[in-house]
């Protein structure tokens, strides 16, 4: 490994001021040291940066300072061949499962070459309609939301799997998520946990107005279609990964399906995927 892009959480001074010293350290090294530009705009020292969509592409190894966030917002724009290692500077993460205590360590053996990656699937998600470029494709490592706005009436939506109907559901939105994703948004709306390994895609309705309407969990080769059934719908929202978003209508259709690409995630020695949901969720506590 030449050269590290280094990503951290911009409005935590600790994850700043950790990630300065790093980039001192490796630069000591006789290792290269990229930021992102958001981070590079508030850290002393005069690196060379690249906006987060980019960053992946000009290094061999990601390493993130912050929490969950900080990870997504560059992990779903980096190429398939760059291992991603995430030091949590707050609360134990799903994702970014590395405490700060054992990063120098880590960070050691990754740099040896001795050290292990979980591939996460992503999803591609695209949108058709009278004004979208069907073409473009916004991937996705955790999930692709449907949702309204405060002020918005009960959204109604019509699912296909596989160019087949399954149902019209009617609620507050819904969620479309990768195994990785199933403990962000999708477990808050009540769907299942699976394990992140697993070939999987998760459909869970937000707050649906039917009660008989549940989540399902498919396999991961079947393409998912979501289009807008309420007339004249307007303030509906379609969120990917909770980081970017944008209006849509009853005139776009909502397309998710498998990405070719895969994020490498650089695991912990310490600890492994049951130990993170007990410290997260608090098992067997109380």
């Amino acid at each position: 490994m030449r050269t590290i892009g280094i990503a951290a959480k911009v409005t935590a001074p600790p994850a700043l001021a950790y990630a300065h010293t790093i980039a001192s350290d490796l630069t000591a090294r006789g290792l290269s040291v990229i930021f992102d530009d958001e981070t590079a705009a508030v850290i002393d020292g005069d690196f060379k940066n690249y906006p987060k969509a980019e960053l992946g592409r000009h290094c061999d190894l990601l390493i993130t300072f912050g929490g969950d966030g900080t990870l997504l917002s560059v992990a779903r724009h980096a190429p398939e061949h760059v291992p991603i290692l995430g030091v949590n500077m707050g609360t134990l993460g799903f994702l970014t499962e590395i405490r700060v205590e054992e990063f120098p360590a880590v960070l050691d053996r990754v740099l040896d070459g001795h050290y292990f990656v979980e591939p996460r699937v992503t999803f591609s998600v695209s949108v058709s309609g009278p004004d979208r470029d069907s073409s473009k494709r916004y991937r996705v490592l955790n999930d692709a939301a449907i949702n309204k706005s405060a002020v918005a009436r009960i959204i109604e939506m019509r699912v296909s799997v596989a160019g087949l109907f399954v149902s019209s559901f009617r609620g507050d939105g819904l969620i479309v998520c990768t195994p990785t994703g199933s403990t962000a948004y999708n477990l808050s709306a009540g769907g299942p946990i699976i394990y992140p390994t697993m070939g999987a895609i998760v459909i869970t309705p937000i707050c649906p107005h039917m009660l008989t309407n549940r989540p399902i969990v498919l396999p991961d080769e079947l393409d998912i279609e979501i289009g807008l059934i309420t007339p004249d719908a307007k303030d509906i929202y379609l969120t990917l990964d909770g980081q970017e978003g944008f209006e849509i209508s009853e005139r776009d259709r909502v397309c998710v399906r498998k990405s070719e690409e895969r994020v490498l995630l650089v695991q912990s020695p310490e600890k492994n995927y049951f130990d993170v949901l007990r410290n997260k969720l608090k098992w067997g506590e109380g």
